[in-house]
């Protein structure tokens, strides 16, 4: 029946964006890295040298793009690493920047984001634990930034201290 035939195909073209929007949120998730375990949380916890608090309330964020916990900056071996005790959202594609100062959205982000400095890919969502790479002291940046690359989108933000 060729009415059935055209219901099919319209059903099928209109579910395409849905599935690949699910498939856009939920792929980061199953690829997810497993994260720090709770001995360096707690290690991350005690030996901090400075640490970045995030916030679900900030200008930024949204019930899609936030972040909750906080970001310690230890320093082992000669080595740093940023650790979270908390999550942020799931989602693609995510990013931790040293900013030269602290921003709470994206306008004021991408106004300096040529001025930071990117660290490394976040593949996980809770209590990940970071290597910063060794050409970057992030002892001379005031704050940090986690922003969604590939949607340009602002997750969270903290100033460490």
């Amino acid at each position: 029946n060729k009415s059935l035939f055209i219901g099919l195909v319209l059903g099928g073209l209109a579910a395409l964006p849905v599935g690949f929007g699910l498939g856009v949120y939920y792929l980061p998730i199953l690829v997810a890295s497993d994260g720090a375990s709770r001995t360096q949380v707690a290690a991350a916890k005690t030996d901090a040298m400075i640490s970045a608090s995030f916030r679900r309330d900030l200008k930024g964020s949204d019930g899609f793009h936030w972040g909750a916990g906080t970001l310690h900056l230890t320093r082992e071996g000669g080595q740093y690493f940023f650790t979270l005790d908390g999550q942020v959202s799931p989602g693609p594609d995510y990013k931790l920047y040293l900013t030269p100062e602290y921003v709470e959205d994206e306008a004021s982000f991408l106004a300096l984001k040529e001025r930071s400095v990117r660290v490394a890919d976040i593949t996980g969502f809770a209590n990940f634990r970071l290597d910063v790479p060794m050409s970057i002291d992030p002892t001379q940046y005031p704050a940090v930034i986690i922003w969604c690359e590939r949607f340009g989108e602002f997750i969270t933000s903290g100033r460490l201290q």
